[in-house]
Formats: C-alpha cells, sequence, structure tokens
C-alpha cells in the first residue's frame, strides 16, 4: 500500500469487529490520565494518613507499616510515591509552608492598607481545620529537620524546596512588617526578626493545643491574635487601629 492510500485508509470507517488506530491511541492516553489521577488520590491519602499519625503520635514514634495499614497497602506499595518516611516528613511540612503563604499572600494582595492586611493575616492564620491543626503541629515539631542536609537526591530536593518556601513565607511577613513601619502605623523595629517574633509566638500554639481539648480553639485564637497584634504595634480593635 502506498502512502497515500494508506493514510486514506486510516481515514475511513472502521471494519466491524476492528478497532481503529485512533480510537486505541484514546484509549491508552484515557488509561494513562486514569493511572494517574488514582496515583495523586492515593499519594493524598498518604500524606493524609501520615500527618495524622505525626501529627496525633509523633514523627519519630510513627511506623512506616502503620501509615500503609492506614491506607490499605502494603508497606513497600509507599515506596511508589515517597523514597522513605521522612521523603513523606518534607513534602508534608512544605504542604504547611505552602497553604500558610499562599494565604498570606492572598490577603496581602488585596488590602493596600498594611494596618488592615496585617489584622487580617493574623486572624486568618488561626482559621484552621483539625487536620490543619495537625499539619501545623507536625511542621513546629519536625521543622529543625529542614536544616540537616540529606544524601538522597529525593529526600535533598524535598528538603530544600521545603526551606525555601519557609524563608518565602518569612520575607513576606518582614515585607508586609516593613510597609507598615514606613507610614508610622507600627513602631519601627528590625523587620525580620519582628516577623520571626511573631511566627514564633503564633507556633508556640501548636505545640500544646488538641483539637477536640479542653480549650476550644476560638478562645486560643482570641488570645494569641491579641498577643501577636500587640508585639507588632498595634491594638486588637482595627477601628482604633486605623484611628491611632
Amino acid at each position: 500500500m502506498s502512502v497515500v492510500s494508506r493514510a486514506a485508509g486510516e481515514c475511513q470507517a472502521p471494519i466491524a469487529g476492528c478497532s481503529p488506530w485512533y480510537a486505541t491511541k484514546v484509549s491508552s492516553s484515557q488509561q494513562r490520565r486514569g493511572r494517574h489521577r488514582a496515583d495523586g488520590t492515593k499519594r493524598a491519602e498518604i500524606l493524609a494518613a501520615a500527618t495524622e499519625r505525626f501529627g496525633r503520635d509523633g514523627y519519630e514514634t510513627t511506623k512506616w507499616a502503620a501509615i500503609a495499614a492506614d491506607v490499605g497497602v502494603g508497606p513497600t506499595a509507599l515506596y511508589h510515591y515517597f523514597e522513605s518516611k521522612q521523603h513523606c516528613l518534607f513534602v508534608i511540612l512544605d504542604d504547611a509552608v505552602q497553604m500558610a503563604l499562599a494565604r498570606f499572600e492572598g490577603i496581602a494582595a488585596t488590602h493596600e492598607d498594611p494596618v488592615q492586611a496585617l489584622h487580617k493575616v493574623v486572624a486568618d492564620a488561626f482559621d484552621v481545620t483539625s487536620h490543619d491543626v495537625q499539619r501545623l503541629r507536625v511542621l513546629v515539631a519536625e521543622h529543625g529537620l529542614l536544616a540537616v542536609r540529606r544524601s538522597s537526591p529525593r529526600e535533598e530536593e524535598a528538603r530544600h524546596v521545603a526551606r525555601a518556601r519557609t524563608r518565602a513565607l518569612e520575607l513576606a511577613w518582614a515585607h508586609l512588617l516593613e510597609q507598615a513601619m514606613e507610614p508610622g502605623a507600627i513602631p519601627d523595629a528590625e523587620p525580620r526578626m519582628l516577623a520571626r517574633a511573631v511566627l514564633g509566638l503564633y507556633n508556640s500554639v501548636w505545640q500544646w493545643y488538641r483539637p477536640h481539648g479542653a480549650i476550644e480553639l476560638d478562645a486560643v485564637s482570641d488570645f494569641y491574635r491579641t498577643r501577636m497584634l500587640e508585639l507588632i504595634g498595634l491594638p486588637a480593635d482595627l477601628d482604633e487601629a486605623r484611628a491611632a
């Protein structure tokens, strides 16, 4: 068959009982997309289960096999998604910081007034679910591991990404604080040091707070939000802050 007749033949209606070439290609593509979706879903399930385990029981005491059991797979199947328990941890840490940074940047971008933006980001920081709390608990407890280089390329890449994003969040806070200092809305201070102080106070909550514990999150939010704003140099009431 010539090239022309072959091409023409491919465009003809398929013979009954035979699959045309394009149907085979579409089917293969659909199968690949289906596998990717399944992989993404299972990976998300593993991250969610690991977050709950690490947040509740601690990273060191959690067994990799226990996470596998939680998601209904064998322990070796986890290595299809993560190289190790520590690789999984670094991804969880990055997810926690990425969520915080995205929300911070979204608020800062939609509020030209830095004082209003500071009030909003402080309040928003406590608008978290029980799962978010567990992820924040893991971040606070295991953040120090981001300073230790890893020999495994995948672990090191995940560590580097999480550490860089942590720095980006700190710098975003420092930039917003500096914007508020310029017109004299808050007292002058070294912006990055103040950012670290505010974040340190915020992070201290997740060392002891437990979802469904004796103290409601609303009460924790009211107490710490006021102290964080005081540390920045702002009154807790936004109208009072604007009038100052």
